[in-house]
């Protein structure tokens, strides 16, 4: 039975606004694998910054879901700008926009990682279970509500910065006005294998990335790690209500997600039921 992990953050963008807490999280991470779920280096590979381009996340995810067998336990983190992008092959039939995940070269005409290319890519054998952890703005489910949020905005606070990157203004004006009710990652087209998917916030909002006793960390990542290191073999559901809980206390907007079957909800975090 095999156990591999993928940890992806990306602080420095080529044409987009950085960041600054997203390599913090991938070593956060990585330490919670190592100290608490018993990977090993070997069992974890990760790419940061200028060398996440699309190309590096493609061949790493490969990596990740290749062999793939029964009893298997794969992770994939990825901390970094989410965005949305008119959707171009027909399937968003809601709200005409795919959801992407931003590498390094990020840029408009093709250089993301889009939720149908994840959907497909992340299909694995049934009996693999694949835990997916999202620090990025527009990761969740959430509502109806306009295609770019307000909360996108430069952030006010010079120590809080929304994870998401804006749009170009042909696609934001193609979109005005319209009230799009926006999907998640894994709602069509689920994998048949059970797949526990984190997300950092609800569709309609953005996720922090934030000092935190003075280090940058997505707040997301901070406090998962925070309450699994507090709780070793914590249930993931129990992890979702603390992690919730100190979002709201610390004064934080997002709202995390787990969507995940009832079987995932009441097993420990990064392992199988």
């Amino acid at each position: 039975m095999a156990r591999k992990a993928l940890l992806i953050g990306i602080n420095e963008y080529q044409r987009v606004n950085n960041l600054r807490g997203c390599g913090n999280d991938v070593s956060n991470l990585f330490s919670a694998l190592s100290d608490f779920a018993g990977f090993t280096s070997g069992q974890v590979r990760s790419v940061a910054h200028d060398r996440a381009t699309k190309a590096a996340i493609e061949n790493r995810l490969a990596w990740l879901v290749g062999d793939a067998a029964p009893g298997d336990l794969l992770i994939l983190h990825f901390s970094g700008h989410g965005s949305q992008v008119r959707d171009r092959d027909g399937d968003e039939l809601d709200d005409s926009l795919d959801e992407v995940l931003c590498p390094f070269d990020m840029d408009w005409d093709g250089s993301f990682i889009t939720d149908d290319y994840l959907r497909e890519k992340l299909r694995v054998p049934e009996g693999v279970v694949l835990e997916v952890i999202l620090d990025a703005c527009h990761s969740g489910e959430g509502s109806s509500h306009t295609a770019f949020p307000a909360s996108a905005a430069p952030a006010v606070d010079p120590n809080r910065q929304p994870r998401f990157a804006q749009p170009p203004v042909d696609i934001v004006v193609r979109h005005a006005g319209e009230q799009l009710p926006l999907r998640r990652l894994f709602r069509d087209s689920r994998p048949v294998s059970p797949v526990a998917l984190w997300s950092a916030c609800a569709e309609f909002q953005t996720a922090a990335d934030a000092s935190i006793e003075g280090v940058f960390n997505g707040a997301f990542t901070f406090f998962f790690c925070k309450h699994l290191r507090e709780n070793p073999g914590i249930l993931r559901a129990e992890l979702l209500r603390r992690v919730k809980s100190s979002l709201a206390l610390a004064g934080y907007s997002q709202v995390p997600e787990l969507s995940a079957p009832e079987s995932l909800k009441s097993a420990a975090v990064f392992r199988s039921p």
